[in-house]
């Protein structure tokens, strides 16, 4: 096994499909394999009312997902580097599928949680190596597209995931059967697809030592990388925010059971992320990670003032200007780091960002639902508001005053 992993690979493979059709199917994947991980948001609540568990389980279920993909990505992240990018992504569809199937035939919610870990391995092992992809798949014209994919495909997905499951589960007598079942037939065409796509990394001796869980951060790149890192942090709050907490939030604080209201926020705040990601590609990287990490503040702001007032359209505002900051902080982030680095180096740099956000992501998810059965949901809340404020604050305090 050891020397099947580590030997290069001699001869290349003849491509099954051409790189544009690569590009196009395995960006559809990668928005795929998102749609996924947004579906749970709307979902949680429902299965909270037919199953009656506790409200910190909701916040549970939500923070393992993102635990487990981050112990995927540190241990697997650079592994396409060494091994190609198409094993490691028909690997991680086939597990995302297993999934999806674990979700189908849920009983109660410990298989749900079982499949969230399932779940976040799967989007772990598939980030790096389709993010990596996606910009190598790129034809030559369309080049600066697929960088763009790399920050759009995953807050898209997440929105587009959030509202499909939301609409199901509002209008729909069995949304969780509908979704999953939509879900599972999709993963198993992006898995099939996955197998005829041409490979872009040149296989490379060291796949087993690549397994160690450690960061390998491109020596080039770690000052910028640093000075990046709370823009990330807050990014992933904030997604944390609305895709965690929010639904808790608008039974507990705002007396909205619809679980379509809670889908349609989460919908509105990645999609300004995908918006501010997609028409902000003649902007210098620095200035679109000030201007992120700017609005984020904002929307903190917007999203203490929501629950203190018990506002939702406060809580609306917060949703459009914090998304938007996600977006263009997780553009220039991207947008100024990879073009710093070679080709074989991006898997590993894809996990370090990946690393810190998903850890500030299931951190910030657990321990919130744990300070709720103390303070209460809206104390919470407030005091969740004002940590990420700071955060975002000292993240545009690193970025006006790096040199990048």
């Amino acid at each position: 096994m050891t020397a099947l992993l580590d030997r290069p690979a001699t001869t290349a493979r003849r491509p099954l499909l051409s790189r544009g059709a690569g590009f196009a199917g395995i960006s559809a994947a990668m928005v795929a394999i998102l749609v996924a991980a947004g579906a749970p948001t709307p979902l949680l609540p429902v299965y909270q009312h037919e199953w009656g568990f506790a409200p910190w389980v909701l916040t549970l279920a939500f923070g393992i997902y993102a635990f487990s993909l981050l112990v995927s990505i540190l241990v697997i992240g650079s592994l396409s580097d060494h091994v190609g990018r198409r094993p490691l992504m028909i690997a991680a569809l086939g597990v995302d599928l297993v999934a999806m199937l674990m979700f189908l035939f849920a009983p109660s919610i410990g298989w749900v949680i079982a499949a969230r870990v399932v779940q976040g391995v799967a989007t772990g092992a598939a980030s790096a190596a389709l993010s990596a992809a996606v910009v190598e798949l790129a034809p030559e014209r369309f080049k600066k597209l697929g960088a763009q994919m790399t920050s759009m495909a995953p807050l898209g997905g997440l929105a587009i995931g959030a509202l499909f499951a939301g609409v199901l589960a509002e209008f729909s007598s069995n949304a969780a059967f509908d979704v999953w079942l939509v879900l599972a037939v999709v993963m198993a065409a992006g898995t099939l697809f996955a197998v005829f796509t041409p490979e872009t990394a040149t296989r490379k001796p060291g796949a087993i030592a690549s397994l160690n869980p450690r960061l390998k951060l491109p020596v080039q790149v770690r000052r910028l990388y640093w000075t990046t890192v709370p823009g990330i942090v807050g990014g992933f709050m904030t997604m944390t925010a609305f895709m965690g907490l929010v639904p808790a939030l608008l039974v507990a604080v705002f007396a909205v059971k619809s679980p379509i209201v809670g889908s349609l926020l989460a919908f509105v705040a990645l999609g300004a992320s995908t918006v501010a990601s997609a028409f902000t590609s003649r902007y210098r990287p620095p200035l679109l990670r000030t201007a992120g990490i700017g609005a984020m503040v904002v929307g903190a702001v917007l999203f203490i003032g929501s629950i203190g007032a018990t506002s939702l359209p406060l809580l609306w505002a917060s949703a459009i200007v914090g998304g938007a900051g996600i977006g263009a902080s997780f553009a220039g982030t991207t947008r100024g780091l990879v073009p710093e680095v070679a080709p074989h180096e991006r898997a590993a740099l894809f996990t370090a960002i990946f690393f810190v956000g998903y850890l500030a992501m299931g951190s910030a998810a657990i321990v919130a639902g744990l300070f709720v059965g103390v303070v209460g949901a809206a104390s919470m809340a407030v005091g969740y508001g004002v940590v990420l404020a700071v955060i975002t604050l000292v993240g545009l305090l690193a970025t006006r005053f790096s040199r990048a």
